[in-house]
């Protein structure tokens, strides 16, 4: 194949394979460590009236990967989360498989046996919870033989956030 504006002679036409000094994989952590190196400052993400720029939430995500650790989470085990689309959502994206973790991310319009299910299938660990759905995740506690860690995220945007259930909040 000739590129457009390209002699024959360019390296592109040479079929030179790919390796370390010509090619790297662009994965979802790398594009985050990235951006953070190339954009420190611009906005990553804005949530009401926060905001964080893409050095403050490669920060994040790679605190939340060393708080899972921190927690006994090890590579291969299982992160569940329920969460709107907020930054925590985001940086769970990210921290969970920087801590080797599988995430999985469960639908917020379940109902608690369902949700049940697929935190014993799973066999998660942890899971990340907006006190939003606080009524749902009683319920679904309640119904699992061996209950994951319980972290409670409060969205401060959401006025009324629900109840409390786990030992922990995200922040």
């Amino acid at each position: 194949m000739r590129l457009a504006g390209h002699p024959e002679s360019c390296p592109y036409e040479q079929g030179l394979g790919r390796n370390p000094a010509n090619y790297a994989p662009l994965t979802p952590i790398s594009f985050l460590e990235r951006a953070a190196d190339v954009f420190p400052t611009r906005t990553a993400w804005i949530h009401g009236d926060m905001r964080a720029s893409y050095a403050a939430f490669r920060a994040r995500a790679h605190r939340l990967a060393a708080a899972l650790a921190g927690r006994g989470v090890a590579p291969g085990d299982t992160v569940a989360v329920m969460l709107s689309n907020t930054p925590p959502m985001l940086e769970a994206h990210f921290g969970v498989p920087m801590a080797g973790a599988v995430l999985n991310s469960i639908n917020i319009r379940l109902e608690p046996a369902t949700i049940a299910y697929i935190l014993e299938h799973g066999q998660a660990k942890v899971l990340l919870t907006d006190t939003e759905f606080a009524p749902t995740i009683k319920d679904v506690l309640g119904e699992v033989r061996r209950p994951p860690l319980v972290v409670d995220v409060v969205d401060r945007q959401l006025r009324g956030a629900g109840e409390r259930l786990g030992e922990l909040t995200y922040e």
